[in-house]
């Protein structure tokens, strides 16, 4: 019997020790390196699709610059369109003529701004295989193919230019374009962060006319930043006397560009002036063909931004008329622009609008009359696909059954047959063949990584294209995702959507610090069912808690609680950020005493207000990149929420982080690149001043020379370096 009880004492003995080693069982640590240096979590995918014209052929671009055509249906390589190696050359950027016996091929980016950048280009004969530069006169911006495939535009300091690809001559279409004066074919700094596009000119469908805006910046007031050689002695040739770059700014309140529309003959030389009425503070910011070569579609905008007409423009007089207006209470969002389409059959078009409260399609006829509502309810559409005339079904993307999933969809001309194609809820997104015959699904959920599939436009998905499975079991080495979504109520019983992250070897019944991650800016969703792996688990992997919390003023909840912000930016996003930090306290596993916040841009705005008007719940913080006051920021963006500080200073100065220094309680970080073109350095620059005035202690750094983004060389993997070791010390310690 002794023996007997010696023996299960001995089994008991293992067992417990079995057990306490099973829940001490440790992970992989995420390292800064991992995330800047090694890129340990990069997924795979499927880059630059482009549908061949039979809708059954589609071209990839590997990593070589090799661009390969693929069978929709049996997923085999059919052929090798061009071939990198043997051409000498590995494009970044391709682009087929309509007939597809030629492709323009996009080398040596180099970066301007957000969108605009200049490159080399070359036009490669599919047929003969021959390879030329479309100029020898040097870099050109945003070039293109007209419709007729014998004509390539293309801006070169502010002018356009067309080179005829059979008789390989250039031709100078414009010839006032000036720095920082006048511009010609593609947007000023403002329309193209702000409107989100880097081209302005479009051919008409058969190739034999060329619409252009025009930007006279002449009254728009100059911005300078410093710039020094630092660890690009090429950048600045005296490292003892730094540049001062300048360039075109409008900050709120002050005057644009002063844009008009023009039109080229190709056949005759001659321009044409496009009547875009007598108010010159509007905005312009966008010109479509429609599917009539006489007739231009142009975009009108008046400057609040309330207003919108689609006027359609006679190519051959400039005579013009207003076919559609729209107006708002608040403002109309500017994605709405890309989405309209005219349709094949030249009667209609289709558009996206906020007019019901929610983003849905419209059908219209082609004088401008609603003809049906295409989508209905609470998911908002977010992208629109097309329109397949053979079989009248339209295509698009949407919010499934909730703001943070989004799927594809197909539905017929009356709306009435919705039907969704995606497979799976988290994050869908789709690219479609010509004819809609085929669709390629990229998908992504919070514990999935993207996964790329091929379907028909039943839905039915024919086969896998790529599979990132191992770097979900490689995210199980270093804990896992942990992520949950919820939803909490403030104190004036708004429901607001959130995301937590909890550390691998979480325990209830520990207390531990807690960051709140957010973006917070207008129409934004960061509380999105995707995969994302990285920063906020390597902060988890140190024992932190991440929460991400989309306040008031973001998106996917309808018109009345994206713009409720307005005339106000900041006020009530501050409040229900501090509504979260008020709703973690009370939970037993948060350590009251040490809670972060942190945020990037608009983040960074909020954090700062954080730190400011909400000292008393937010122990540390770190803001990168921030505006601290709008009155320093853009005109569009700015006054589309804000109106001009003429009209609103109570709106600008009640929630300037500035105006709150002395507010300040807390551990505070404040971080700028000193050559960000969007953001400038001004804002942290006089916040910085007020703090000091306010004798508040802070830590601040500045990257030289880094635009908004912070990146180049070493910089991401210190950034965050000096981030992981801010946080250590005041949240951890």
């Amino acid at each position: 019997m002794r023996k007997n009880k010696k023996i299960n004492l001995l089994v008991l003995f293992i067992l417990l020790a079995g057990n306490i080693f099973a829940q001490e069982k440790t992970y992989k640590k995420i390292t800064v390196d991992d995330l800047w240096k090694n890129w340990t979590f990069w997924t795979n995918s499927v880059y630059g699709i482009r549908s061949m014209n039979d809708g059954i052929h589609y071209t990839v671009s590997d990593r070589a610059g090799n661009i390969i055509e693929y069978d929709y249906k049996t997923g085999e390589i059919t052929d090798t369109v061009f071939n990198a190696v043997k051409a000498g050359i590995s494009p970044e950027d391709y682009e087929f003529s309509k007939d597809e016996t030629k492709i323009l091929l996009q080398t040596n980016y180099r970066p301007i701004y957000r969108r605009s950048f200049t490159a080399e280009y070359f036009v490669y004969d599919t047929k003969t295989g021959k390879l030329t530069p479309v100029s020898d006169n040097g870099k050109q911006q945003i070039a293109s193919f007209s419709p007729d495939s014998k004509n390539i535009a293309f801006i070169r300091k502010n002018n356009i230019y067309v080179k005829n690809l059979e008789t390989k001559e250039e031709t100078q279409i414009t010839f006032d374009g000036k720095h920082n004066k006048i511009i010609n074919g593609i947007p000023d700094w403002v329309y193209e962060e702000e409107f989100e596009f880097n081209k302005a000119y479009e051919w008409s469908p058969d190739g034999k006319k060329l619409a252009y805006i025009k930007f006279d910046e002449s009254k728009v007031k100059m911005f300078g930043m410093t710039m020094f050689a630092g660890s690009n002695p090429e950048l600045i040739k005296n490292k003892l006397y730094p540049e001062c770059r300048k360039f075109k700014y409008p900050k709120a309140g002050e005057d644009n560009s002063e844009v008009s529309v023009h039109i080229y003959d190709m056949n005759t030389g001659k321009t044409i002036n496009a009547d875009i009425g007598e108010e010159k503070d509007i905005y312009i910011p966008r010109i479509r063909m429609t599917k009539d070569n006489n007739t231009l579609a142009i975009f009108r905008l008046n400057r609040l931004q309330n207003k919108f007409e689609l006027l359609f423009a006679d190519m051959n007089t400039g005579k013009s008329k207003v076919i559609y207006t729209e107006t708002n209470k608040y403002y109309i969002d500017e994605t709405d622009f890309d989405k309209l389409q005219f349709l094949e059959d030249g009667e209609h078009f289709v558009m996206t609008s906020e007019r019901n409260g929610y983003k849905h399609l419209y059908l219209h006829d082609i004088n401008g009359k609603q003809i049906a509502q295409i989508t209905k309810g609470e998911n908002e559409v977010t992208d629109f696909y097309g329109y397949d005339e053979k079989n009248k079904i339209f295509y698009y993307r949407a919010f499934d059954g909730s703001p943070i999933n989004t799927a594809v969809f197909k539905t017929d001309s009356k709306g009435k047959k919705a039907v969704k194609l995606s497979e799976k809820t988290g994050t869908n997104r789709a690219e479609f063949s010509k004819n809609f015959k085929y669709f390629i699904n990229f998908y992504s959920d919070s514990e999935t990584p993207n996964i790329v599939t091929l379907h028909n436009s039943k839905g039915k998905k024919i086969r896998t294209l790529v599979e990132n499975s191992g770097i979900k079991k490689l995210a199980e080495e270093y804990g896992g995702v942990n992520k949950k979504f919820f939803k909490f109520k403030t104190s004036k019983n708004i429901e607001l959507n959130a995301w937590m992250i909890t550390p691998p070897d979480f325990d209830e019944n520990k207390k531990y610090p807690v960051i709140i991650t957010q973006y917070s800016g207008p129409g934004s969703q960061q509380v999105v069912n995707r995969w994302s792996f990285g920063w906020d688990n390597l902060l988890a992997g140190e024992g932190i808690i991440v929460m991400c919390v989309d306040p008031r003023g973001t998106g996917g909840r309808g018109e009345e609680f994206k713009k409720q912000t307005y005339l106000q930016l900041g006020k009530y996003e501050t409040e229900d950020l501090i509504e979260a930090a008020k709703w973690l306290k009370k939970q037993n596993y948060v350590d009251p005493d040490k809670t972060g916040i942190w945020g990037w841009s608009y983040g960074g705005f909020m954090t700062s207000l954080c730190m400011t008007k909400g000292a008393d719940y937010f122990s540390t913080g770190i803001a990168v990149a921030p505006v601290t006051n709008w009155r320093y920021y853009d005109n569009i963006y700015t006054e589309r929420f804000m109106r001009t500080p003429e009209e609103n200073p109570d709106g600008y100065d009640n929630n300037s982080p500035i105006n709150f220094a002395n507010k300040l309680k807390g551990n505070f970080l404040l971080i700028h690149g000193l050559g960000d073109d969007n953001v400038h350095f001004q804002n942290s620059a006089e916040f910085s001043e007020a703090l000091v005035q306010a004798n508040k202690q802070f830590e601040e750094f500045f990257y030289t020379n880094r635009n908004h983004g912070i990146y180049g060389g070493n910089t991401r993997y210190h950034l965050y370096t000096m981030m992981l070791n801010f946080w250590k010390k005041h949240l951890l310690n």
